[in-house]
């Protein structure tokens, strides 16, 4: 047999098990080196070559002595969580949310920028260029970052690391890993905002169990991040999970992507917003009406219908169940289609939760085809307003721990 094909094959084996050695301390540590041994069915001196090699690496380090069994007090090994640092990157409509993290995703540096308007391709890319070197000034350990992680709304080429279309900036084609990783010279890694927010239920072990989860996304768009079978789903050409273009009423209002009676039309903080000038427009009464006679519309947001609502607004508080219902509808129609075992919300609209959620879980009980499907659990992100910026973290995280072939 040919002697680099041997090599070769060798050397795929091992980058293999360094991986599922190292994954396993990440997991489970702190952990002996026998116990190690136990889960993986590696031998033992195979184990004591792969945790060497990962020590030399610096990516694990020995910890105080565990618990003896009757022997020799077993030496313990865990994550040397600050040996590398990533940089994860949130692009919304109006902000860039930056942080800097350890190994476990603990966040040890951030910052939040105001993105200006009217904004242009040009204006975006300096600016976030800008704003990544004023965190890594501030973090002042440059030599610890392997990576940035960008989440960016829209439809994004993952191969490309391209933002194709960014509707809520109406900005096209914007090569972000071309640009970051010329500027800094670290491994870029770009996804959709709500695939990498499935992505990080998933590595962080919020989900560990659901091999089929739906992450949705609802702020000024919603979008799906889909975990099938245990892998985030793409889709052919990058567009799985854009149910914000789900047609909900064919005569409804138009969308920004053209379309009339798309669901975000409906259940967006913007659609929210519309819905109460409309309201208000039409002769209804509201603690906002004051706000209206002394503003322009565009003042009006669906924050603004938020702290309405918890200050008892009843128009408020209507408006932000219908909303529910739409989204309720919009959740059914994904029910039917991928059938997961849970379904996970985040985004700055589902901060109104407690108006919203229960009317969407009631239009599920009403729509549903089965007693099953109408049951399906529904929960808000414990990320909060962090899970698109953890998500980005957690594309670098799965990389880094997977990759051991040189």
């Amino acid at each position: 047999m040919n002697k680099e094909l041997i090599t070769g094959s060798f050397q795929r084996m091992k980058s293999t098990n360094l991986s599922i050695v190292l994954n396993l301390i990440r997991q489970k540590g702190p952990i002996s080196r026998a116990d190690m041994a136990k889960l993986t069915r590696l031998t033992p001196p195979t184990i004591s070559n792969l945790t060497k090699e990962l020590l030399h690496r610096e990516l694990i380090i020995e910890q105080s002595l565990g618990e003896s069994s009757g022997g020799r007090k077993p030496t313990l090994l865990t994550l040397n969580s600050e040996r590398h640092h990533l940089i994860g990157v949130d692009i919304g409509s109006h902000e860039l949310n930056i942080i800097i993290t350890n190994l476990e995703g603990e966040t040890k540096h951030s910052i939040v920028q105001t993105i200006p308007s009217p904004v242009t391709k040009e204006r975006l890319l300096a600016l976030l260029i800008k704003s990544i070197h004023i965190l890594i000034d501030a973090a002042r350990e440059p030599e610890k970052l392997i990576g940035i992680g960008v989440a960016m709304h829209g439809i994004v080429d993952v191969s490309k690391g391209e933002s194709i279309f960014a509707p809520n900036l109406d900005l096209h084609h914007l090569p972000i890993k071309n640009i970051l990783e010329e500027e800094f010279g670290l491994m870029v890694i770009v996804e959709n905002d709500a695939r990498a927010i499935a992505h990080g239920h998933q590595w962080f072990n919020h989900e560990k169990s659901s091999l089929n989860l739906a992450c949705i996304n609802v702020g000024r768009g919603i979008g799906a991040g889909l975990i099938i079978d245990g892998e985030l789903y793409l889709g052919h050409d990058f567009i799985s999970g854009e149910i914000g273009h789900m047609a909900i009423d064919l005569q409804g209002p138009i969308c920004s992507c053209g379309n009339n009676g798309c669901l975000q039309t409906f259940a967006t903080g913007p659609a929210i917003a519309e819905k109460m000038r409309m309201r208000l427009s039409q002769g209804e009464t509201s603690m906002l009406s004051k706000m209206m006679a002394d503003s322009t519309d565009d003042d009006l947001t669906g924050e603004h219908v938020f702290e309405a609502a918890k200050a008892g607004d009843r128009l408020a508080q209507q408006i932000l169940r219908e909303a529910g219902e739409y989204l309720g509808i919009g959740l059914t129609n994904l029910i039917h289609i991928i059938n997961p075992e849970k379904i996970v919300l985040s985004g700055g609209v589902i901060q109104a939760g407690e108006f919203l959620l229960e009317s969407v879980q009631n239009t599920i009980q009403k729509r549903a085809l089965t007693e099953k499907a109408k049951q399906t659990e529904i929960t808000v992100s414990t990320f909060g307003r962090h899970a698109t910026v953890m998500g980005a973290v957690s594309l670098l995280l799965r990389k880094l721990f997977s990759n051991f072939g040189s």
